[in-house]
């Protein structure tokens, strides 16, 4: 946790932003998932609006898709900063911080690195292998989910398992840790709010290395055998394997439940797509872009001054990409708030662009289709068993995904 004097400065640094007594605040608070947020109107007034975060600095908000797009192609914007102690940050969250280095070249060459490491991992043609045994976890955890008393929570009975399952298979989790895996990394997406301290990353980082000092004895075709090969130091290979695992989790699990409860008002699209590949990815993009209104996030700092939208962003600012504000941009997309599966194009930015496209985007799609197409061949009937003000997101969480999604069919 920071100290005072480190919080006093991350103030001090805050004040040459605009108006920064009264700017606009955005919050980690529990809100219904698919109502507007006042965001919206931020995005009409500028592409670039100044902030103040859940953690009480000041911030640059990128509400416009071709400004964000434009700012995730450069390399000026990245995990580092000066003083990474006393940096702004989005939220208060360790696995966060521990991310920021003080070196904009070290932290750009890792990151070149690392992806060129794991980039074979999770290419196109290795996720296609993997086909057979994500439809068959998706498959089993389906009828499981359909034995159950009505409703069943869809999250807990199925989305989280299926996501976890697929991750801990690629990142080299063994069945044995699995559950104590699971437990820590539930706590590591909490944020601090008032009062509270989220929970660190130590326990899950212990525990990645000593899989990754196992891997060195025994190697797999695995994420972890690959970082440990490359010789990546011990910590490093622990927050990027508990980054991979958290990231990959929360997204699948989160559009999974809202991809139910948007399908499930579409009848006629989704079942255009049942039994047809070509359609269903079509219907999963269409997810993607719709499925939240706000808060998918990548907070990132300006290594210099950079001059975007008539805003001139200055070296050390934060930086936050709201993905979903993009995803809703009506000058990119006719008529934003609708949802059709069979738009194309569909240039969202829900995986990010550039430098920053998500190195697990392939996966995440392929189990996306093959959940909807399991649960929907297994019970048609699926839908939320409360209204959709009752669909809410859990407080002080990173992620904007429903806390719990009950399910009748």
């Amino acid at each position: 946790m920071p100290t005072m004097q480190e919080t006093n400065q991350r103030a001090d640094a805050a004040a040459p932003f605009p108006e920064s007594g009264a700017l606009p605040a955005l919050t980690t608070d529990s809100r219904p998932v698919f109502a507007p947020t006042p965001l919206h109107a931020l995005r009409e007034k500028a592409a670039v609006c100044p902030v103040r975060t859940p953690a009480g600095d000041a911030a640059w908000l990128v509400t416009r898709h071709a400004e964000a797009r434009e700012l995730l192609r450069d390399e000026r914007l990245g995990r580092f900063h000066a003083s990474p102690r006393t940096a702004p940050r989005y939220v208060d969250s360790p696995l966060l911080e521990l991310l920021i280095t003080d070196d904009a070249d070290t932290a750009r060459e890792l990151h070149r690195q690392v992806r060129a490491l794991l980039g074979p991992q999770f290419a196109a043609r290795r996720m296609q292998g993997l086909k057979p045994r994500v439809t068959a976890v998706a498959r089993a955890l389906a009828a499981d989910l359909s034995a159950r008393e009505q409703p069943a929570d869809l999250l807990a009975h199925f989305a989280v398992p299926y996501a976890l399952g697929i991750l801990h298979d690629l990142i080299g989790v063994p069945e044995a840790e699995r559950g104590r895996c699971a437990a820590l990394l539930a706590a590591l997406g909490r944020v601090g709010t008032a009062g509270t301290a989220p929970a660190g990353p130590d326990a899950l980082f212990a525990l990645f290395r000593d899989l990754a000092a196992a891997k060195r004895d025994a190697p797999g075709d695995d994420v972890l055998s690959r970082l440990v090969a490359a010789r990546i130091p011990d910590e490093q290979t622990a927050a990027l394997a508990s980054t991979l695992l958290f990231a990959g989790l929360e997204s699948v699990a989160s559009y999974i439940g809202l991809g139910v409860v948007l399908l499930a008002r579409h009848d006629e699209q989704r079942e255009a797509a049942l039994g047809a590949p070509d359609a269903m990815a079509v219907l999963v993009e269409e997810v993607l872009r719709a499925g939240k209104q706000s808060g998918s996030v990548l907070p990132r700092y300006a290594g210099e001054d950079i001059d975007v939208a008539g805003v001139t962003i200055r070296a050390g600012d934060l930086v936050l990409l709201d993905f979903a504000l993009a995803n809703h941009d009506e000058r990119v997309f006719d008529r934003p708030e609708t949802f059709d599966g069979t738009r194309s194009p569909n240039p969202h930015l829900s995986f990010g662009h550039g430098v920053w496209h998500c190195i697990g985007a392939s996966l995440a799609r392929m189990e996306l289709a093959e959940a909807f197409t399991a649960l929907f061949d297994r019970m048609p009937a699926l839908r939320p068993a409360v209204p959709d003000e009752q669909l809410v997101t859990e407080a002080g969480r990173l992620v904007g995904g429903p806390a719990r999604l009950p399910v009748l069919w």
